[in-house]
């Protein structure tokens, strides 16, 4: 019955067994390595976080974003784009995956710019 269950779940949140902190520092630990703070941030919101865990697992994950998307994009894609298709397709990917498009260009120019200097030498 309906008040059985809110008394094991209020007996559960007592005990700390069920608690939104734990679930966001358990999601933040298994999906920071594939996505973005955007992503994560509209997950938790989905699963009905509290907005001050999330807006605190989003500073968490912005610390070092541009690290993490670029690890992403290196994972993905061996080569810098060399046309404005490659550029779309690779910024679409990483939006998808939930980084700003702020961390994109930054990746996307880093890696173009890492490559050019690579070829000069």
């Amino acid at each position: 019955d309906s008040d059985d269950i809110d008394a094991l779940i209020a007996d559960f949140k007592t005990r700390g067994w069920l608690s939104d902190a734990r679930y966001t520092e358990q999601m933040l630990h298994a999906r920071q390595a594939k996505f973005g703070a955007a992503r994560v941030a509209n997950e938790l919101r989905e699963k009905g976080v509290d907005d001050a865990l999330v807006a605190e697992a989003v500073a968490v994950l912005q610390v070092n974003e541009a690290e993490r998307a670029s690890e992403v994009w290196r994972k993905k894609f061996k080569a810098s784009p060399t046309t404005r298709e490659d550029w779309a397709k690779q910024a679409r990917f990483l939006q998808s995956r939930g980084f700003t498009f702020d961390v994109i260009k930054k990746i996307l120019n880093r890696h173009a710019e890492d490559d050019s200097a690579e070829d000069h030498s």
